[in-house]
């Protein structure tokens, strides 16, 4: 599954890049975890994404459990333009719903 979220920083918003990538390095460290990407748009420098690629939506979900994400990760996904942000690939639509329930 992919997780896209996306941010509107303001320029002088100095702290936003750091804990982008502590997030990223807390989520890095969960169960499930694919990869991650993180990027500023082209035409709208205000505008950020991170994405986040796991093995499955519960392995995402788990990964915003515990004391560290909490502290590090919800803050950041706080500040998330409001807008659906988990996507699953067409191809494997219901397996990893079935594999999610293990």
């Amino acid at each position: 599954m992919i997780v896209l979220s996306r941010f509107r920083v303001p320029a002088d918003d100095a702290e936003f890049l750091a804990q982008a990538r502590l997030a990223i390095a807390v989520l890095e460290q969960r169960e499930g975890f694919v990869s991650a990407d993180l990027g500023r748009n082209v035409d709208e420098p205000d505008l950020w994404t991170i994405t986040t690629r796991w093995q499955n939506v519960g392995s995402y979900r788990r990964a915003l459990q515990g004391n560290e994400s909490k502290m590090v990760v919800v803050p950041l996904l706080s500040r998330a333009i409001d807008e659906p942000s988990a996507y699953e690939d067409p191809d494997l639509v219901g397996e990893n719903l079935a594999r999610d329930t293990d």
